[in-house]
Order: structure tokens, then C-alpha cells, then sequence
């Protein structure tokens, strides 16, 4: 297994001196990279060491790049193996991983290059979770910060998941008296 570094952590919205409507990306509670995430839609715009990056949903997968490069292509991509399992496929510029849930319980994967773990996802607090990511740090960190992002989309679809399996109990026991 390889050496994880530092942990990064996604910071609340408009904390830690960033702009309203901001995400910080911390590590040992420096920012080190912004992220602006859509509210209704899976997509982003993130500055990672001067470097602008949009991520969003394309098709079938969840892909990023640069700002500057041209609509439609993706030099980071994530596309899901196996809704079941969790299961996901991710490009980094050409490194592959493969990303899996520990659990059906947890939303944050871990990811590995052919069987050795490279990453893995949990989250903070209990009340309102934030993702965090601990990372090799041979990864470098717009990788790391695309990681960290596909956890919060993962986290956000397992909330509306969730909201709906309540929303379709409670309807169904109202229904039934």
C-alpha cells in the first residue's frame, strides 16, 4: 500500500476567508483550493492552484477539465460500474483506477491503481457530513481535488436516495390508515 498523505477536507461554504458560496478545500487547515459547487446540478468550477477547472455531468459520466480547453473534453472522468455495488471507474489523465464502497452503509470509496489503494473517501461530522480524502500524495492535487468532489456527488445522490425512501415510507403509512 502506498504512503496516504494529509488529509483534504471540503470546508463549509464561505468559511475559512473564501467568498460566499465558496467551498475551501483544506489541508491541516490551510486552504488550498476552491471549489463552486452548482446547487441542482452535478457540476462545479474549481480553482486549484491558479488554474480554473470545471467538472460536471456529461452523458454518463462525471468528467473534468480545464476552463480554457473546449466543451466536451474531459481530462479527468468518472463514470459508475455498478449502481449495486457502488462501483466506479475513474480516469486521472490516464492513471485508472477503480473506486468501491466499503459498504452499503458509507458513501465514501476507496480507490485503487491494479489492487493498491491510492485513496480513500470518508467524511466529516455526523449532522451535516462534508467528503474528505486521503490521498498518495504521488497524486497530484487537482486529481485530489476531483476525487474529493466525486464524493461530494456520490454523498449528494445517496442523500436524495435516502430523502426518497423516507418520503415514499412516510406517504405509504399516511396511506394506509
Amino acid at each position: 500500500m502506498l504512503e496516504l498523505g494529509p488529509v483534504l477536507e471540503l470546508g463549509r461554504a464561505g468559511s475559512a476567508g473564501v467568498g460566499k458560496g465558496v467551498l475551501p478545500v483544506l489541508r491541516d487547515g490551510a486552504v488550498v483550493a476552491t471549489v463552486r459547487a452548482a446547487t441542482w446540478r452535478e457540476a462545479a468550477t474549481a480553482v486549484v492552484a491558479d488554474r480554473e477547472w470545471v467538472f460536471a455531468k456529461a452523458r454518463r459520466e462525471i468528467a473534468g477539465r480545464w476552463a480554457a480547453d473546449p466543451e466536451g473534453t474531459a481530462r479527468l472522468r468518472a463514470r459508475q460500474t455498478s449502481w449495486w455495488k457502488g462501483t466506479w471507474s475513474v480516469d486521472l489523465e490516464g492513471r485508472q483506477l477503480t473506486a468501491t464502497r466499503p459498504s452499503v452503509w458509507r458513501s465514501g470509496l476507496r480507490y485503487a491503481d491494479g489492487g493498491q489503494q491510492v485513496a480513500t473517501g470518508g467524511t466529516t461530522g455526523t449532522w451535516s457530513p462534508l467528503p474528505t480524502l486521503t490521498a498518495a500524495e504521488a497524486l497530484p492535487l487537482h486529481q485530489q481535488v476531483f476525487l474529493l468532489w466525486l464524493q461530494l456527488v456520490v454523498a449528494r445522490r445517496d442523500q436524495a436516495v435516502w430523502g426518497a425512501v423516507i418520503a415514499g415510507g412516510a406517504a405509504g403509512a399516511a396511506g394506509s390508515s
